[in-house]
């Protein structure tokens, strides 16, 4: 019998069958009727080995043939989907209408490759991994089977349940479904894990975004009890240096229960020692153990207006590990030495034990340096202590805005959520925020550089210049508000970023060139090679001093002790091996906590104006597209003014300018508007206005 299989992998090798149909290569095999099902098998076992894909018209191809790519799938809730592209190369995303995702759903990992002649358009050629394996939405169900309707409009289908899988949920709760098959042409099935209560309760809602994170509060029993047994471990002085008489300090928000960091000072006539003692997390988390393998998992702790998820249970997160007032604390201290003009004379970093000796509050620091009587006469012991750091801190800050740092000052909502009450009030940082920032600043540089000078693995905080198109892009944009901008795009300075902020601090849309400004930066992220830090003009920058709620400051805690205990070679070879994928993954989980913490934000802001329907507020456009423009309030909120709801004109966006422009009217980025609540729309989580005064 002829062999087909070998002609045609001959053929395609050639090129001869490239982009032939089924039909087509019947033809050219000029095969007989009773031929074609031998053929049509021969195919379809080549689709499955992979050597053969096909593309959206039924053409047979070798993927090297094709534009293949991996990518994302973006979904949309009208059926079609866009792909983001794996490879950074790519400049733009593409189009794939429905018929050509091949059962790609949103989040999906796929195998794609570009429609021939088309620049935007590609296709599904293979699914390589479902990106989404829970589901939470409503559920409802008829006789015969159950449904549950994503609460994602992204993700494109409902989830069929069987009866035997409801696990007792009834229609209109809200509802988290396990994925467990996708049958081909047919609607994903799923079975119920949990009820999270009714559709449309508030708290309900929120407890669904999080969940759709994947994300929850519990630990599995056996961390649970790890933490339960180390946090019992003896605080002792053996082979510590003993500072429990050092005057020390914390500063943070009222509702901080896990405090990591702590705080001395001393002041002579020509220097500061500052002393800055991180809680000790990894002498009870050892690595690959219980303990770690969760806070790994987790990544970071993620913070909500009425509840955090911590990275460790609360043992160690609000117990053993957290600095309390009064209580002796394992720590690993850095002690930093400055003269008066900001310059770091030296530093050591020690194991220790320290015992805080008073908890101050951002809002108490603040009252003290502004002369508040109340404050100081409370806080009458601290008070030349608070002073000292006032007076580093503004030194240190100095010294860094000269060397270029870009002090973006994003306005962000600061949002209270007390026994169902939400409120969201104008909010500015005060002075004490800034003296812990830049004390953390100074102890986080001073580590990277220890661990780089002694060769020791690290996880470096990495925050590399903008591309050059986005630098361009800000250019234009700033050059468009009349900006006395002149930096190079190929080769951008922190200092040219810095001295436009300093141009703007006094101008209404301030935060407006924030926000545009930090789009146009690369996002910083963690990495095991040192690649500098943008954003604070810094060579050499780790995170050091938040052990208790980010992975990647435990692992450089970690590696301190590999060199300070007499460098471990084998132990430093170990965490190096791991460093890289540490590095991806703790980045991530980073991004994932954002996400939901700001879809969370969100939610929590609907609900707060949506009390608040048909108030007027003076606000600041804060960003314009082709649909519309958004305005940002004084409290952070921002919503939108759809186009059809502007002055009615003939309008025309400008993306270089960030305008829209008609023949009367015309809005741009940075422009004072007043706005009235029109209405919330809690399906996309976004707050919609109407301007108060049309002219």
């Amino acid at each position: 019998m002829f062999n087909f299989r070998s002609k045609i992998i001959e053929e395609f090798k050639k090129g001869n069958y490239a982009f032939k149909t089924e039909g087509q290569i019947y033809d050219k095999l000029r095969a007989k009727p009773y031929e074609k099902k031998e053929i049509k098998k021969v195919l379809q076992s080549l689709l499955r080995d992979g050597f053969l894909v096909r593309d959206n018209k039924g053409a047979y191809a070798m993927p090297s043939q094709l534009n293949v790519f991996e990518a994302t799938v973006q979904g949309n809730e009208r059926g079609f989907a866009f792909l983001i592209p794996c490879d950074k190369s790519y400049t733009h995303d593409f189009f794939v209408p429905r018929h050509s995702l091949l059962g790609a759903l949103n989040k999906d990992k796929v195998l794609a490759a570009e429609v021939h002649g088309s620049e935007d358009e590609a296709y599904v050629i293979k699914i390589l991994q479902r990106g989404v394996t829970r589901v939470c939405g409503v559920f409802d169900a008829d006789r015969r089977a159950g449904y549950v309707i994503p609460d994602d409009i992204k993700y494109g289908d409902d989830i069929y349940i069987k009866p035997i899988n409801f696990l007792g949920a009834k229609r209109g709760d809200k509802v988290v479904a396990e994925i467990i098959d996708y049958p081909k042409g047919k609607m994903p099935e799923g079975k119920i894990v949990e009820i999270l209560g009714k559709d449309g309760d508030f708290l309900v809602e929120e407890l669904a975004i999080i969940r759709s994170y994947s994300l929850y509060s519990t630990f599995p029993n056996a961390a649970q009890k790890q933490a339960e047994e180390v946090s019992k471990l003896p605080v002792t002085t053996t082979n510590r240096r003993d500072l429990r008489n050092l005057f020390t300090i914390t500063i943070d928000g009222e509702d901080t229960r896990d405090i990591d960091d702590a705080v001395s000072i001393e002041r002579t006539k020509n220097k500061f020692i500052l002393g800055v003692h991180i809680a000790d997390v990894s002498h009870y988390v050892s690595l690959n153990g219980k303990l770690d393998k969760e806070a790994y998992k987790r990544g970071t702790s993620v913070y909500f207006p009425d509840r955090v998820l911590p990275m460790l249970p609360k043992e160690l997160s609000n117990g053993a590990c957290s600095l309390n007032e009064g209580c002796p604390r394992l720590a690993l201290s850095c002690l930093l030495t400055f003269d008066n003009m900001g310059n770091r004379l030296n530093f050591e970093v020690f194991e220790s034990v320290i015992c805080s000796d008073k908890r101050l509050t951002y809002t108490a620091v603040n009252g003290i340096l502004q002369g508040d009587e109340q404050y100081i006469n409370k806080y009458s012991e601290v008070v030349d202590t608070v002073r000292n750091m006032r007076e580093l801190s503004d030194i240190l800050k100095s010294a860094r805005d000269k060397n270029g740092a870009i002090n973006l000052d994003v306005k962000e909502s600061k949002i209270f959520y007390d026994d169902g009450v939400i409120d969201i009030p104008e909010y500015k940082r005060g002075i004490s925020e800034g003296i812990i920032e830049q004390f953390m600043i100074a102890a986080n540089e001073a580590v990277a550089s220890f661990l780089q000078a002694n060769k020791a693995p690290c996880l470096y905080r990495v925050h590399q210049p903008p591309a050059p198109e986005k630098a361009a892009y800000f250019y234009a944009f700033a050059r468009g508000l009349g900006l006395n901008c002149k930096f190079d795009v190929n080769e951008v300075a922190p200092n040219d970023f810095s001295q436009i902020l300093s141009e703007v601090k006094d101008k209404a849309y301030f935060d407006v060139i924030n926000k545009v400004m930090l789009r146009s930066m690369q996002k910083a992220r963690y990495c095991e090679k040192n690649l500098g830090h943008f954003g604070l003009a810094s060579k050499c920058y780790c995170h050091f001093t938040s052990p208790i709620r980010r992975y990647p400051d435990l692992f450089v805690h970690r590696a301190i002790k590999c060199v300070i205990n007499g460098y471990d070679k084998k132990l430093a070879e170990k965490y190096l091996a791991i460093a890289a994928q540490t590095a991806i993954d703790t980045s991530e989980k980073e991004r994932v906590a954002e996400e939901c913490e700001r879809d969370v934000d969100d939610l929590y802001k609907c609900e707060y104006m949506s009390l608040r329907i048909g108030e007027i507020y003076d606000g600041v456009i804060s960003s314009v597209t082709a649909f519309g423009v958004f305005v940002q309030l004084k409290n952070g909120v921002e919503g939108i003014i759809r186009l059809e709801n502007l002055p009615y004109d003939d309008y025309f966006y400008y993306e270089e300018k960030l305008t829209l422009k008609g023949n009367k009217h015309a809005f741009k980025i940075g422009d004072e508007v007043k706005i009235m609540v029109d209405a919330c729309d809690f399906g996309s989580r976004k707050v919609l206005f109407k301007l108060a005064a049309q002219n």
